[in-house]
């Protein structure tokens, strides 16, 4: 089927052809840009995915509580900021408040399930009334801003919610048909209800437009969120099969089969079938299993670290030993060599570790210096994107 392609200013979105003469399209796809506030990509998501569900109308209540379910996972589970944070270190974003403040109150698990979330959020929405009532200020009118002033009478964007409401609902029974248009009910209880027209292009064309917000969305997480790696996979639950640790774990094997190896925790030895591989710098920040931040440890200890830095002070100098004694065997050792070879395509990526780290001939300071060069800086924009350090303590 034929398609119609809106690219403008850095956005495309592919939209059947169909539509395009019976709906502004070109509006449609302006409803992200130039955004204050990551809310305003949620805002629309939560729609898409309402009307997905054959919902016709929608209170803005019902549509912050889908915004909040969604943006759960990237704020608590990987520490994004969805706007940014102020040079005082404060919060920005009333969305990424809101999903704090249900933090505080309900105490769920970040990997907790979106049933679980718009459970607590139902619990809790007595306490949740001001954050909400505050997503509701400028979105629901600011989405629409690019339908606005192209015929007829033009209107501030910066109007008081009364008057946008009602140049709005004029502006879609007359000139242009909007994708939604307000009730009369106040503050959450105001309804919206979806354009027909609207939402059956929305349905025939979900996909393509949820992978348009997705793109948008990643891309202002991104700018706002510099250091963080991997981000666009950072939006939905960790997928734990994501993970591939089997070559490292037989690399690891054959080392201990060899050799004693104390545990970096415990400093007691890591026991051939009671261990884990884990890795130093949470795989939730760093997204990648690449080898230098891999590591052998009790596996009672594991679940105990979950998603946390250990103290790099108490910590690094036993890492990196025990990468050493790998670093040594994989040039000393033919079988260890080949297994460390069958690491290159899962493990092996990164071109710092393979041509400075791993390279022969590194002495033991040189070794850990280029481990602490580069690994250092990774721990440090973790710790700022707010991930705890284990309260574990060294021990002698």
């Amino acid at each position: 089927m034929a398609e119609y392609r809106v690219e403008k200013a850095g956005i495309s979105l592919a939209i059947e052809t169909e539509y395009y003469n019976k709906l502004d399209i070109e509006g449609f796809s302006r409803m992200m840009k130039d955004p204050s506030y990551c809310y305003k990509f949620y805002w629309l998501e939560a729609i898409v995915q309402l009307i997905s569900e054959n919902r016709t109308e929608a209170t803005y209540d019902e549509i912050i509580n889908e915004m909040i379910a969604n943006a759960w996972y990237s704020v608590l589970e990987f520490h994004i900021h969805l706007s940014g944070i102020g040079g005082d270190g404060t919060i920005k974003d009333n969305l990424e408040r809101a999903v704090l403040k249900l933090k505080e109150l309900s105490d769920l698990a970040p990997n907790a399930s979106k049933i679980e979330i718009k459970n607590a959020i139902v619990e809790f929405d007595k306490q949740l009334h001001t954050e909400k009532q505050a997503l509701t200020n400028n979105v629901p009118y600011k989405a629409l801003s690019g339908f606005a002033n192209k015929t007829g009478e033009h209107i501030s964007l910066d109007s008081s919610a009364g008057r946008m409401i009602a140049y709005y609902n004029a502006l879609s029974a007359g000139d242009i048909l909007l994708p939604y248009t307000f009730g009369t009910d106040s503050g959450l209880n105001r309804k919206l209800t979806f354009s027909e027209a609207w939402t059956r292009m929305i349905k025939d064309n979900t996909v393509n437009i949820l992978g348009w917000i997705q793109c948008e969305k990643v891309k202002w997480l991104q700018n706002n969120n510099p250091e963080v790696p991997g981000l666009i996979y950072k939006l939905a639950p960790l997928d734990e099969k994501m993970r591939k640790l089997s070559h490292v774990r037989k690399l690891w094997d054959g080392i201990l089969e060899l050799r004693s190896i104390n545990d970096v925790f415990t400093n007691d030895p890591i026991e051939l079938v009671k261990y884990d591989i884990d890795h130093f710098i949470p795989w939730s920040f760093v997204m990648n299993d690449e080898l230098w931040n891999l590591m052998p440890m009790d596996s009672s200890l594991n679940s105990a670290k979950s998603n946390r830095l250990p103290d790099w002070d108490d910590f690094f100098i036993r890492f990196a030993r025990n990468q050493y004694i790998m670093y040594g065997l994989v040039h000393e050792k033919e079988g260890i060599r080949k297994l460390y070879e069958s690491c290159y395509r899962d493990n092996l990526h990164s071109i710092w570790a393979n041509q400075e780290l791993y390279r022969k001939g590194n002495s033991e300071a040189e070794f850990f210096g280029i481990l602490e060069k580069n690994m250092r800086p990774v721990y440090d924009s973790a710790r700022r994107q707010g991930y705890d350090v284990w309260e574990k303590r060294y021990a002698g």
